[in-house]
Formats: C-alpha cells, structure tokens, sequence
C-alpha cells in the first residue's frame, strides 16, 4: 500500500489492490471539512463515495420525514426504547454544537451525498449500525457502569454551551460520541474498543471492500489512524463478527433468573422460620421499595398520573419476571395517557437540544419514562434485598 498525505493532513491518498483511495478526515461539525469534501468529491470525479455513516443514518439523511413515521409503541414493544434514548442524546449534543456555529450536524456528510450524486457516483454507507455499536457497549458493562453511562450522557447537555469555535478543530481528533462520553470513557476501555477500534475495523473493511476503481472515503478524523493501519492489513476483516450482538455472559444469564428466584425464596425462608410476622413484612418491603422507587423514576420524567400508578403497580412484579420491564409497562401507559401528536414528532429536533424540550415533549418524554422508571425499579430491589436479608437475622 502506498500512502500520500495533502499538507494539511486532512486528505490521504492510497493505493490498494489496485483501487486509489482517498480518504479525508474531517471534524463533523466543520465548514472547512463541509467545503473540503465538497471541492475533492467535484475535482476527483469517483466512482464510488464511502461515508461514515451506516445505512439506518443514510436513510434518516434522505427521508426528511422520518420522526413523522416513528411508532413509539412498536419501540417500546421491541424493546428498543433506551437505544432510542441514547441516539437523541448524541443527536442532540451534535445539533447543539452545530447550530451555535450556523452549520447542520453532519454538513459534510450530507455535502458527501449531494456532490456524490451530482458527480454520479455509487454511495456506500461504510459504518457499522449505531444500534449495534450502542447494544455492544451496553452488553458489555454491568448496572452501575449502565447506570453511570445514562447519567453522564444525560449531564452532558450542558458540555456544548461551553465549546468554542477553535475547539472544532480539537474535536477533529475526537468521534462525536467519543467526545459525549469523555468523563467516563477513560474509567471504561470497552467505550474506546468498541467505539473507535471496532468501527475502524468496520470503516476500513468496507472502504478497501467498495466498488469501483477510485474511492472517496468521508470519515471523521479520529478514526483516520485506525482506518489507515487496517487497510494496511493483508487479512480481510470479518464484518459479519463485529456485526454480532455478543451473547450474554453465563453470569447474566445465572443472575437474570437468580434475583427473581432468590426474591422468593426469601419470601419462603421467611414464613417458615420466622412466621408470619416475618414473611409479610418481607412482602411488603419489597411492594413498598420497588413501587416507591419506580413511581419517584417516573415522577421525575413527568409521567402522566395513570402512568405513575401503573409503574408503582407494576414494579414489585416486573422485578420478579425477567422478561417484563417496569419501564415498559410505564411507557405503554404513557404513551396511550398522553398519545403523542403529529407536532410533538415534528418538534423533536428542536425539542432535544434542551433539557425542558425532552421532558415537554411527549413523545421523548415516553422515553424518559420507560428509562427512569427501569432505573428506579432496580433501585428498589437493590434496596429491598439487604432489609429482607435483616429480618432473617
């Protein structure tokens, strides 16, 4: 492979398996990198344009409507109700810092797109799904690194507001969610693996892999080292592994049944050798912190008073059947207590850039439901256990 960089370090030029490839590293809230694509997509004349942005996103770019055409309670259903969360929040951080400068998030992808089609070259979307990449951090951390994550992506709305022009530049050297998740991604490396090194796997097997004698390859700059070092490699890399959900570990798996089975067992213990006296209580601490704790979690989303009868009703026999969630029984209720409008849908790009605007609107506030009354229901048994443990003693 040979290997040629402009002097600006923004543009590489490559040669592999006879395919020149020309790689440019931008900052993706950038009008020098929105321009730069611009100018070396018309002047190269491609045949194929590779952008970081995987087919979900390509998709969401093109279809100007797409918040319009989102079932919240199919969410919910498939459970995919924190995903979605998550997406907003980076979504929302990206918006905040682009709008402070007057340039759309992801100017110079969507600049990729229209030069790419004026100039009527093939479009690859070369990254990973975000669903994918988020399903693999979470999997891989445990309920207070969970936990942390949430509140720290969360905290992060205030980060924007105190971004200046010139740091544009440093974040060049940052992914945009790399940058959301900066206070904690140093305390978790599985962040930075499957963040950045995956997704340079990702990026540089389909760039090598894309049709066509001459590519244009648009990533963001913190991913041009790994990109680089890749396609250097002589092994191709497997796309279909790092697709992969991974499985969840023997422990989870022990201890999605053990909890629940533990509960009850408790319960049981507790008639039998301390009476009756002994086993109600249990039972009604255990009603009381689980139903206390997700009716505070859906409090504080600002649910709908049915919605926070349901999640205190609900929680002390969600916690104890793991295939049902608190949050989503709280969030279906939500959503049919307050049914989200056609304005609600439209306003959610601007509704996330600020804390008032998730909790005003109600399709985002479902949202905050599903995620804080889960969090509070898991709290209550983590605060049950210990005080039925005592009444044993």
């Amino acid at each position: 492979m040979n290997e040629n960089a402009n002097e600006h370090n923004d543009i590489h030029n490559l040669e592999r398996d006879g395919k020149q490839i020309i790689l440019i590293g931008t900052a993706h809230v950038s009008r020098h990198s929105a321009q730069l694509v611009s100018d070396t997509i018309a002047s190269e004349q491609p045949d194929t344009v590779c952008v970081e942005l995987c087919s979900n996103r390509l998709s969401s770019i093109r279809d100007k409507d797409r918040w319009q055409n989102m079932d919240i309670v199919k969410i919910i259903k498939e459970k995919k109700a924190l995903m979605l969360f998550m997406n907003l929040l980076l979504a929302s951080f990206q918006k905040k810092i682009a709008d402070k400068f007057g340039i759309k998030p992801g100017q110079e992808m969507i600049n990729a797109i229209t030069a790419a089609e004026k100039s009527g070259a093939a479009i690859i979307p070369a990254d990973r799904e975000i669903q994918t990449t988020l399903s693999r951090i979470w999997r891989g951390m445990g309920f207070w690194e969970k936990t942390k994550l949430l509140f720290s992506m969360v905290l992060s709305f205030g980060q924007s507001d105190d971004i200046e022009e010139a740091d544009i530049e440093k974040m060049k050297h940052q992914d945009i969610l790399q940058s959301l998740l900066s206070e904690i991604k140093e305390d978790h490396p599985i962040i930075g693996e499957v963040l950045i090194n995956e997704r340079d796997q990702f990026l540089a097997q389909s760039i090598r892999s894309a049709p066509g004698e001459k590519i244009v390859a648009v990533v963001g700059a913190a991913h041009v080292p790994g990109i680089l070092k890749y396609i250097e490699q002589e092994t191709p890399i497997d796309l279909e592994a790092l697709k992969t959900l991974p499985a969840s570990g023997q422990v989870g798996k022990i201890l999605k049944w053990l909890i629940p089975g533990l509960i009850v067992m408790l319960f049981v213990v507790g008639f039998l050798m301390e009476g009756k006296g002994a086993g109600t209580d249990m039972i009604w601490i255990w009603v009381l912190a689980n139903g206390l704790f997700a009716g505070i979690g859906a409090l504080i989303a600002l649910a709908h008073p049915y919605t926070i009868c349901s999640s205190i009703v609900a929680a002390p026999l969600t916690s104890l059947n793991p295939m049902i969630a608190a949050g989503w029984v709280a969030g279906l209720v939500e959503a049919f207590a307050r049914k989200p409008k056609v304005r609600d849908l439209e306003a959610i790009p601007e509704d996330i850039t600020t804390v008032k605007g998730f909790w005003r609107n109600n399709v985002t506030r479902i949202l905050l439901v599903v995620v804080f009354t889960n969090l509070g229901s898991s709290i209550g048994t983590m605060t049950a256990l210990p005080l039925m443990i005592k009444l044993l003693s």
